[in-house]
């Protein structure tokens, strides 16, 4: 017999049984059993009023009450009007037993709440996380950009994984976490696959292997370690908007829950969306219509709206100016100008120093270090190599250009060629680079960096990277551009030199350059190499182990860039 029934059982074959002692025979099961089913210990209850099991009245057991009872409904109805017309008093046993039942139907109903809140709470948390650790690996899978490869490499761990785990370690993201919007694949995967559209002079495909590095610089064998030609590619100078995207789709402070966020990042190749247009007779609404497609998509989102886009950031892989079109018939796209790119903050390879937004990256080289090893490596080899020029240049003049200060300067190394090495890049000999450029860099002390078609050029990343000291003639080439990756003092690793002195001849950049002594060109090229790291991009999509890269640095400026800006209320 169970339990309770043996107990109430009990309690109506007893002798007369005290009030005390009807309610602990109610009670003793309860608390044995106080998870029992609310639905049977109602059923013992309503079978005790309603006469089923009748507990016995101040009179002792008479044996003619043992007949079993055949309960009707008018029998039921009138035994419980018996019951609650029954006078209450404290010498009865059922003022005792209505006490008890009312009492435990509140003990039991708090008890079974309580499991029943707990176990629920604890449930949805398990669930919660197992379906977010899925979620992330579902939408990695479908949103991480994979390129079209070179060479099929070995089939690695997933990436996802990394991801997964990433969001687990919360202390290595104190300044806040990324959303990375699906963009629709319009506005970057698309271009990619048509990527033998993107130039008017023939396909770019080659330039966007190898998730955006380029192919594998072979032919700089003997020029460099052998073991570090892998990490040498032929990379494109316009390519910066795949390395972030691909890079933020795989960083250890990437969330995929939008309202846990910091920062929001746009994924829109805006660079290659119009460098097609850049060379050929296009209409202003051909090169604005993916931004201007793009922003109506973004300014949809209820994180954009929030913030107004003051959190939002985008890599427009080309210069500030190519998106500064004021007019239909000038230069360039309009994209920045549009509605709702106001305070949305822009890495660009040149940005527009009076521009708050605008926030200048390194241009990508070609050095993409696999690990922490191959970065050190490449210290020790550019900062124990045996230069023996003063000075270099590598360029081209520029025909159309009055005054062109490129010619005077190849000019100027020709009469000095026993101080002075030059590669002429004219035409598209130094397209991305060739082993030329690197091994005169790697030759020389200091490498001259006018401006190029813009203030700035990549060759001073390249000139860098190989150890050696630039040499600038316009104070925007860098130093209002890469505050976030350059020393903050100009002269610890750079030369500085008057152009208009140059130009009337009463300054002589070799007279200049022999002024300083060896140990000051010894403590500026190492100050150059130390800052190695902060000027590449990194191989490995996670990033390098211990060493931050040029991605590194960007992200890091944007996370406290908008920090900043909302404790401080730095937003108009």
């Amino acid at each position: 017999m169970p339990l309770p029934l043996l107990s109430l059982f009990h309690l109506k074959y007893s002798p007369t049984p005290t009030p005390k002692a009807t309610f602990f025979s109610l009670a003793f099961p309860i608390l044995i059993f106080p998870i029992a089913n609310r639905r049977h210990i109602r059923h013992i209850f309503r079978s005790i009023i309603a006469g089923n099991l009748m507990l016995p009245s101040s009179k002792p057991f008479s044996s003619h009450s043992t007949k079993p009872l055949k309960s009707t409904e008018s029998d039921r109805q009138n035994s419980f009007k018996s019951f609650l017309q029954s006078p209450l008093s404290l010498h009865s046993p059922r003022s005792w037993l209505l006490i008890s039942f009312l009492s435990l139907q509140i003990i039991l109903f708090l008890i079974l709440r309580s499991i029943s809140v707990s176990f629920t709470a604890r449930h949805v948390a398990e669930q919660r996380i197992t379906t977010t650790a899925s979620d992330m690996q579902d939408t990695i899978k479908l949103t991480q950009y994979q390129p079209q490869q070179e060479h099929q490499r070995p089939q690695e761990q997933p990436r996802s994984d990394i991801s997964v785990t990433i969001s687990m370690h919360t202390e290595q993201c104190s300044s806040g976490r990324i959303f990375v919007y699906d963009l629709p694949k319009l506005f970057n995967l698309e271009l990619l696959q048509n990527c033998h559209e993107l130039s008017p002079w023939g396909s770019r495909c080659d330039m966007l292997i190898n998730e955006g590095f380029g192919r594998t610089a072979t032919d700089l064998n003997g020029v460099v370690p052998a073991n570090l030609i892998p990490a040498w590619h032929w990379t494109d100078q316009f390519v910066s908007e795949i390395i972030f995207h691909s890079r933020l789709l795989n960083h250890k402070c990437r969330t995929l829950e939008p309202e846990s966020a910091t920062a929001f990042y746009i994924p829109f190749y805006a660079g290659l969306a119009v460098g097609k247009y850049l060379w050929s007779y296009s209409k202003a609404q051909e090169r604005d219509y993916h931004c201007d497609m793009m922003l109506r998509w973004v300014r949809d989102q209820p994180y954009f709206n929030r913030s107004n886009g003051w959190d939002h950031f985008l890599t427009m892989g080309r210069i500030s100016w190519d998106f500064r079109r004021s007019k239909d018939e000038e230069w360039g796209s309009g994209c920045i100008y549009m509605p709702g790119m106001r305070n949305v903050t822009r890495l660009l390879i040149e940005r527009n120093p009076w521009d708050y937004f605008d926030v200048g990256i390194p241009y990508p080289t070609g050095f993409h270090p696999r690990s922490d090893s191959d970065i050190l490596q490449w210290q020790d080899f550019a900062r124990n190599r045996n230069r023996s020029t003063l000075f270099c240049f590598a360029g081209a003049t520029r025909g159309k250009i009055k005054n062109d200060f490129r010619r005077q300067l190849l000019s100027h190394c020709k009469e000095e060629s026993a101080y002075c090495k030059v590669v002429n890049c004219a035409g598209t000999r130094c397209s991305n680079g060739t082993s030329a450029i690197l091994e005169t860099f790697l030759d020389s002390d200091f490498c001259l960096q006018p401006r190029g078609d813009s203030f700035t050029r990549r060759s001073i990343f390249d000139c860098m990277v190989a150890g050696s000291i630039p040499v600038f003639f316009w104070k925007r080439s860098a130093y209002y551009q890469y505050q976030w990756f350059l020393p903050d003092e100009p002269g610890s690793y750079s030369i500085f030199i008057d152009r208009n002195a140059v130009k009337n001849g009463t300054t002589s950049i070799r007279s200049v350059l022999t002024s300083y002594s060896k140990e000051e060109v010894k403590k500026m090229r190492n100050k150059v190499i130390d800052y190695i790291p902060k000027f590449v991009y990194a191989k490995p999509l996670e990033g390098l182990e211990n060493i931050k890269d040029a991605f590194d640095v960007a992200i890091d400026g944007i996370l406290r860039r908008f920090k900043e800006q909302e404790e401080w209320g730095y937003k108009w």
